[in-house]
């Protein structure tokens, strides 16, 4: 039986994925990583509540069979891309890297569909720049996925989200060629990276588009 690690765990895939997780017989222990509790009692979970801007105090933590990387947020709710980046990329590198380091040897990540570390749009030029990066930490197997718009229940609304959600399942119905970028559900992206985690995939790096999220 394995260990899980989740960082994002409060978040709208981490949550999925860190509830799926403690289901599964497959595992004996989901270690989470969070800034504040997640209010759960599993005999299964390993609850850390720490500060992503002190590593070094608990990275000697980060052991365990996979990590799942789920953290993520918006300028708005972060104040300024500063702390965004801040949470989109250098927390989630430096988790990645001491998790490496420990010895972990598999690592699930949650980007986003048009991640591109040379793109002119902050948000995917983030995502890709993290992409990139992690590819070169010392895991035995990197899987990267890139979901469309996420579709869930969230802690906070987002007005322009939602009616992004609308549009975009509109649009991807009228035009076939778009289909692959209709909305997903957070679940089925939890589920999709708790798969890939337990296939046998002989490429050490995989990254997974829209389309192969929903076939997985």
């Amino acid at each position: 039986m394995k260990t899980a690690i989740v960082i994002g765990a409060s978040g709208l895939v981490g949550s999925f994925t860190t509830l799926k997780l403690l289901k599964d017989e497959r595992y004996q222990k989901v270690k989470v990583f969070v800034r504040n509790s997640l209010d759960i009692t599993h005999h299964k979970l390993e609850e850390h509540v720490v500060s992503f801007d002190k590593i070094e105090l608990w990275k000697e933590y980060l052991t365990g069979d996979e990590l799942y990387s789920a953290l993520g947020t918006t300028i708005k709710k972060a104040g300024s891309k500063g702390a965004q980046y801040k949470i989109d990329f250098t927390f989630q590198y430096e988790v990645a890297k001491a998790a490496a380091e420990n010895g972990v040897k598999k690592y699930m990540l949650v980007s986003s569909v048009g991640a591109d570390y040379k793109s002119s749009n902050f948000y995917l030029r983030t995502k890709g720049s993290l992409d990139e990066k992690v590819q070169q930490l010392s895991f035995e197997q990197i899987c990267i996925f890139r979901p469309s718009i996420l579709v869930g229940l969230r802690s906070e609304k987002r007005l322009g989200e939602s009616i992004g959600i609308k549009i975009a399942g509109t649009i991807t119905k009228i035009i076939p060629a778009l289909k692959q970028y209709r909305p997903i559900e957070a679940s089925q992206v939890a589920e999709a990276m708790i798969k890939s985690a337990n296939q046998s995939i002989l490429d050490k790096i995989k990254i997974y588009q829209p389309q192969e999220i929903f076939n997985l």
